[in-house]
């Protein structure tokens, strides 16, 4: 009796490490105004799990970032961001959001992207609700780095839109 429950400790143990590594829901985003481009330029950290889950809503099929077709990933992420993420400069003009590209690290993946700007402007208002679908205790941060000043901001549910100045 004591051989098994020696030999069945560790397993316990691997499984609850597992379950405690991931217990929350989180993304990271570095945004950088650029006023020599008129742009926003966006990198926005998602761990890979939770990520491949909210590509997957909808989908006859569950989607891998790193299996699945990379045209039909593409497509996804593209309609995933330009549906939870809304940077504008005044109600009613959004910013387009353009796809620049994925990379994997480790568990979480980056996502690329940029926003132009119609024109030089001290503000955006970002409506971020990522993932607050498939993931209600989900909370989003936001890095700011514009005009060589940094701020940081936390987006969740019922906090979705904030005005991000510099």
């Amino acid at each position: 009796m004591f051989r098994q429950i020696f030999l069945l400790l560790p397993v316990v143990l691997l499984l609850s490490l597992a379950a405690w590594a991931h217990a929350y829901h989180a993304s990271i985003m570095e945004l950088r105004y650029n006023p020599q481009k008129l742009q926003l330029e966006i990198a926005l950290k998602l761990f890979s799990d939770d990520f491949e889950k909210a590509l997957s809503v909808g989908q006859a099929k569950g989607i891998s970032l790193d299996k699945s077709p990379k045209e039909q990933v593409n497509t996804l992420v593209t309609q995933l961001v330009r549906r939870s993420l809304e940077f504008s400069t005044k109600p009613g003009e959004v910013l387009p959001l353009t796809l620049v590209g994925i990379q994997h690290e480790h568990d979480s993946h980056w996502v690329y992207f940029t926003a132009k700007l119609p024109r030089p402007v001290p503000e955006v208002t970002l409506r971020h609700k990522l993932m607050l679908d498939v993931f209600p205790d989900q909370m989003n941060v936001v890095n700011l780095e514009a005009n060589g000043q940094k701020q940081t901001l936390l987006f969740r549910e019922g906090q979705e839109q904030q005005q991000l100045k510099w």
